[in-house]
């Protein structure tokens, strides 16, 4: 409860920054199982896209950075054909390593400019 609580607030710290940019917001969520990444517009109002590892054709199965790799490419990919190609990266308050680090390094392969 005491680590949920200080990741929203880092989290919250970061989303005011990110709130003056006027870039789309690519964000994500771990859980012990999935991964997701959605990608918001400049005012976070609605999803332009989204990618997780949820989805029924997903190869790679569980929460880990093979996964996390797939999800990043499968963001970029989708962005892209929706016309987005510079975002902002919001990591919700999780620490820029592991499953982080490889969502954002793939989806920055993929064509994605943060």
């Amino acid at each position: 409860m005491i680590t949920t609580n200080s990741r929203l607030r880092r989290a919250a710290k970061t989303r005011k920054r990110i709130a003056q940019q006027t870039k789309p917001r690519l964000t994500l969520f771990k859980s012990s199982k999935n991964i997701y990444a959605q990608l918001f517009d400049a005012r976070g109002s609605q999803v332009i896209a989204s990618a997780s590892t949820n989805e029924k054709d997903m190869k790679a199965e569980h929460s880990n950075i093979d996964a996390a790799k797939e999800v990043g490419k499968r963001i970029a990919e989708r962005a892209l054909s929706a016309g987005v190609s510079t975002v902002v990266f919001d990591r919700s308050g999780y620490r820029y390593h592991g499953k982080v680090k490889a969502l954002a390094e793939s989806a920055r392969e993929a064509g994605l400019e943060f």
